[in-house]
C-alpha cells in the first residue's frame, strides 16, 4: 500500500468528519448517532435495522463506530467497482482498537499478518489473482464434488436414524472445514484446534472483545499464525502434491515477485479462515430459513430443480456476509454525501440485498427470484469472492441431501438463535431441527438414499425457474385485447410488485414479457393485458386463442426496469396503444400519493384502447385522450412541455411514439426520460452476419473471443465471470457491462440513450457487440 493510504490507518479525531469543521454542530442526524453495528437490531437483523438508512440518509457518518455506513445496492456496488478511490486495504484491520496487553501477547508469536487478496490494493491484487486462479475454474472445481456428496451423505447417515440434531456441530461447520482443507492441501488431523481458531479470528478482527477477552484472542490467533506457518513449511517440502497451496508454493518459482513468503504465511492462515467459515454460516442460515417458511422448504422438496436459485436467493435474503470495509484514497461523493479523504467505509451488503431500488419484494424470501444472482454477499468486481462457486456447490448439496432423506425436518420449537457478535459474519451457533425416523423415505424407497439431480458449478440458469400459476379468468378489454388474472394454484398470495413492473409467460415453449397492470395491493392476483399481434412470434396469439381459463402456465418474476421513482415533483405519464399497461398502474400509484401527473393516451381508435371507463373513473381529471379516428393527435411538445425541474415523464409504446420522445427532449437534463420499448428490434444474433471480436477483462486479467455464434453474454459465462441477465433482448438493462476502452461497439438494446450510447462507457452484454478489440470493467 501507498505512503499515503499508510497515513490513511489513523482514524480522523479532529473536528467532524462531516463537514470538516469543528465538531460543534455537526450534521449527524439522531439515528446515524445511534447506530452501533454491536446492538441488538443490529445483530439480530442488520438489513432491518438499516431500513431507515436505505430511506433516509444511504450513506451516513456514525459517531460511535467512526465509520460512514453505506447501506443502498447501487452505491455499494460502485464501492466495489472503484477499487482506487476505495481502497480494500483495512478489509482486515481490526475494527475494534487493539489493547497494549494483547499487542504484547501477539509479540511472541512473532505474528505478522500482511496483505492477502482481501485486503490488497492494485495492482499488485490483480497480479496476484491472475496467478492464482486456476484452481478456481468451474473444471477444477467439479473434481471436488464427489467427496462433498460421500461428507454429506456419511454425516447423514450418522443421525439420520436419530430424532433430532444440532446441525451446525454435527455436519455443517465440520463438512466445509474438510473441504477447505482438501482444496487447500492442509491436514485434517486438527480441526477441532482450526474451529477454535477461526472463531478467535473473527472475534479479533471484526468483534468488540473486552480487554480481558483480547488478550486471550491474541493467544488463539498466535498460536493459528504459528500453526499455518508450520503446515506451510511441511508443504513445502513435498510442493507437487495436492492443494491449492502447494499450486501457489509451485507459482511461486515462476513469480517470487508476486508470490512473496510473507504473502503466503498470510494467506495460509486467511483464506483457512474465508474458505469454509462463510459457507458454514449460510448453510445454517440457508436451511434455518427455509424451514420457517414450511411451504417454500417443501416446494424445493417437491421440485430439487429449484435448488441452484434457492441457495442463491438465501444468500441474497440471509446471507453469511454482512458486511465489507474501505477506505477512500481522496475526497469523493456517495449518493447525496461529500466523503472526505481517509474516511472509512462499512459497506453492509446485507442491506444492499434488501434494497427495493434494486429487488422487488426484497424482504421476501422468493425462490423464482430471477436477479437472485445480483446479491452481494460474494461482494463484486475484481475482489469478488474466488471460492464463491465452492459455497455454492456445497450448499446445493446440503439441501438436495436433506430435501430427499428428511423431507419432514423441522425446526426444533422455541430455540434461541444466538450469534458471534461481530460486524460482518453471520450464522448461528446451533441449529436444532427435529424428525421422525419412521417416516424417513429410505425405510420404505431405497432410492431415497441416491441423489436426485446433479447441478452444474456456477451461477443457477434463470431460464430453469418457472413459478406455477393458473389462468382464473380471461376477458375482452377493447378490440383485439384480452385481459388476463393469474392466481396461484394453491390459493397462497402472489408476489407483490410495483408500477412498471412486468412478467414473463411461459407460453409453449415460449416466454413472453407483459407488463402488470392491476391493483398491487391485492396479491391474490396478478393482472395483465395481451395485444393479438399476428406479425409477432406467436406468443399473443396463443394467448387469444389457446389459452383457457383454468389452464395452468409458468411465469417469471415480478421484475421492474421501469421503475416509477416517487420522489418527483410532478410527472407527464405518457401511453401508445398497448402501452398503458405499465402506465395505468403509475396513475393508480401517483394518485394514492396526491403527486401532480397528467396522462396523455393516444391510440388508431376508442375501440382498440383499453381500460378507457376505468381511466376515465379513477383519472378523468388528468387523462388527455387522442384518439385517431377522431381526428385526435397527441402533440409531443404540447405534452411534455418544457424541461421543468422535478419533472419527470415516463412512457411506454410505439418506437415511433418513444424516437419522437427522444427527439423532442434532446438535450434536457438527463434522468427526465424514461421509456419502455415494446420489442427488441434487430438485437437478435444472425452468425451469418456477425463479426468475432475480443474483449479484455481487466479486472480478471483475461483475454476472451466472441465468435460470430456467441453473444458477448455467453462469452463471459462460458469464461467463469458471473453476469447477471434476465430478457436476453436488450430490453431491461440487468446485463449492463462497463467499458473502459474500445470505440466501436455496435449497440442494439433498447436501455441505452442516445447521450449514454455515445459516451462509450457501457453495453449490453446479451445483444450488443464490437469490432476488434474492447476492454471492460471485469
Amino acid at each position: 500500500m501507498s505512503q499515503s493510504a499508510d497515513k490513511q490507518q489513523t482514524h480522523n479525531t479532529q473536528g467532524c468528519p462531516v463537514t470538516g469543521t469543528a465538531a460543534v454542530g455537526c450534521p449527524v442526524s439522531h439515528q446515524a448517532a445511534e447506530f452501533d453495528p454491536f446492538g441488538n437490531d443490529y445483530q439480530l437483523d442488520p438489513a432491518e435495522a438499516l431500513r431507515w438508512s436505505r430511506d433516509q440518509a444511504p450513506a451516513f457518518y456514525s459517531p460511535k463506530l467512526d465509520y460512514w455506513v453505506i447501506s443502498r445496492y447501487d452505491d455499494i456496488k460502485a464501492v466495489f467497482r472503484d477499487n482506487i478511490t476505495f481502497s480494500p486495504a483495512i478489509a482486515l484491520e481490526k475494527i475494534t482498537p487493539v489493547s497494549e496487553e494483547a499487542q504484547e501477547a501477539l509479540k511472541q508469536y512473532d505474528y505478522a499478518m500482511n496483505r492477502t487478496l482481501v485486503n490488497e490494493d492494485e495492482p499488485q491484487h490483480t497480479e496476484r489473482r491472475r496467478v492464482l486462479m486456476e484452481h478456481f475454474t468451474p473444471e477444477n472445481l467439479e473434481r471436488h464434488k464427489p467427496m462433498v456428496q460421500r461428507l454429506t451423505r456419511e454425516a447423514l447417515d450418522r443421525i439420520i436414524d436419530q430424532d433430532e440434531a444440532d446441525l451446525v456441530e454435527e455436519m455443517l461447520w465440520e463438512i466445509p472445514l474438510t473441504v477447505a482443507l482438501h482444496f487447500l492441501g492442509v491436514p485434517e488431523e486438527d480441526m477441532g484446534k482450526l474451529r477454535e481458531y477461526s472463531i478467535a479470528h473473527t472475534v479479533n478482527t471484526w468483534g468488540r472483545p473486552s480487554r480481558e477477552e483480547q488478550v486471550e484472542v491474541a493467544h488463539a490467533v498466535g498460536h493459528f499464525w504459528q500453526y499455518a506457518g508450520k503446515v506451510l513449511e511441511k508443504m513445502r517440502a513435498t510442493p507437487d502434491g495436492p492443494g491449492w497451496m502447494r499450486y501457489a508454493i509451485r507459482q511461486q518459482v515462476s513469480y517470487p515477485e508476486v508470490i512473496t513468503d510473507s504473502y503466503l504465511h498470510s494467506m495460509m492462515m486467511a483464506i483457512i479462515v474465508a474458505a469454509h467459515e462463510t459457507t458454514a454460516h449460510a448453510s445454517a442460515n440457508m436451511l434455518r430459513r427455509l424451514l420457517e417458511q414450511r411451504e417454500l422448504w417443501e416446494e424445493v422438496c417437491r421440485k430439487p430443480q429449484l435448488i441452484p436459485n434457492a441457495v442463491e436467493e438465501c444468500l441474497r435474503h440471509t446471507g453469511s456476509v454482512v458486511a465489507w470495509r474501505r477506505i477512500t484514497t481522496r475526497p469523493t461523493t456517495i449518493g447525496d454525501a461529500q466523503i472526505p479523504e481517509g474516511a472509512r467505509l462499512l459497506m453492509v451488503t446485507a442491506s444492499g440485498n434488501h434494497d427495493e431500488r434494486h429487488f422487488e419484494n426484497p424482504d421476501e424470501l422468493d425462490l423464482y427470484r430471477d436477479n437472485a444472482v445480483d446479491h452481494l454477499t460474494f461482494g463484486y468486481g475484481s475482489h469478488q469472492c474466488m471460492g464463491k462457486n465452492i459455497a455454492r456447490m456445497e450448499m446445493r448439496i446440503f439441501l438436495e441431501e436433506f430435501t430427499r432423506r428428511l423431507p419432514h425436518m423441522e425446526l426444533v420449537p422455541d430455540q434461541q438463535f444466538t450469534y458471534l457478535p461481530n460486524t460482518s459474519f453471520r450464522g448461528p451457533d446451533h441449529l436444532w431441527v427435529r424428525w421422525d425416523p419412521a417416516q424417513n423415505p429410505e425405510r420404505r424407497l431405497e432410492q431415497a438414499r441416491e441423489p436426485r439431480m446433479d447441478f452444474e458449478i456456477g451461477a443457477p440458469a434463470v431460464k430453469d425457474l418457472a413459478r406455477s400459476v393458473r389462468l382464473a379468468d380471461k376477458r375482452v378489454l377493447a378490440e383485439n385485447i384480452v385481459g388476463l388474472s393469474l392466481e396461484d394454484p394453491n390459493g397462497r398470495p402472489l408476489p407483490n410488485w410495483t408500477p412498471g413492473a412486468h412478467v414473463e409467460l411461459l407460453l409453449d415453449e415460449m416466454g413472453r414479457h407483459y407488463s402488470l397492470c392491476g391493483d398491487p395491493d391485492r396479491p391474490e392476483r396478478l393482472e395483465l393485458a395481451v395485444l393479438r399481434e399476428p406479425q409477432s412470434r406467436g406468443g399473443s396469439v396463443y394467448v387469444h386463442e389457446r389459452l383457457q381459463v383454468g389452464d395452468e402456465l409458468g411465469i417469471r418474476g415480478p421484475k421492474n426496469h421501469f421503475r416509477l421513482d416517487e420522489r418527483a415533483a410532478e410527472y407527464v405519464l405518457i401511453a401508445g396503444g398497448i402501452g398503458i399497461t405499465p402506465i395505468i398502474a403509475m396513475a393508480d400509484r401517483l394518485k394514492r400519493l396526491g403527486k401532480p401527473y397528467t396522462l396523455h393516451y393516444a391510440g388508431r381508435s376508442r375501440r382498440t384502447m383499453a381500460f378507457l371507463d376505468r381511466l376515465a373513473t379513477e383519472h378523468g381529471d388528468q387523462l388527455h385522450l387522442y384518439p385517431k379516428d377522431e381526428g385526435e393527435r397527441l402533440w409531443i411538445d404540447t405534452a411534455i412541455a418544457e424541461p421543468v425541474e422535478g419533472r419527470q415523464i415516463y412512457a411506454c409504446g410505439p418506437d415511433r411514439l418513444l424516437e419522437a420522445l427522444e427527439l423532442a427532449t434532446d438535450g434536457w437534463p438527463a434522468g427526465m426520460l424514461h421509456l419502455e420499448h415494446f420489442g427488441a428490434a434487430g438485437a437478435l444474433l444472425d452468425p451469418t452476419k456477425e463479426e468475432a471480436f475480443e474483449v479484455v477483462l481487466e479486472d480478471s486479467g483475461f483475454t476472451i473471443r466472441v465468435t460470430p455464434h456467441q453473444t458477448l453474454l455467453e462469452a463471459l459465462r462460458a469464461a467463469g465471470i458471473d453476469v447477471a441477465s434476465d430478457c436476453e433482448e436488450g430490453l431491461c438493462g440487468t446485463c449492463e457491462v462497463a467499458v473502459t476502452s474500445g470505440e466501436e461497439i455496435d449497440h442494439r438494446d433498447r436501455v441505452l440513450s442516445r447521450e449514454e450510447r455515445s459516451e462509450g462507457s457501457r453495453m449490453m452484454a446479451c445483444c450488443s457487440r464490437a469490432r476488434g478489440k474492447i476492454s471492460l470493467a471485469l
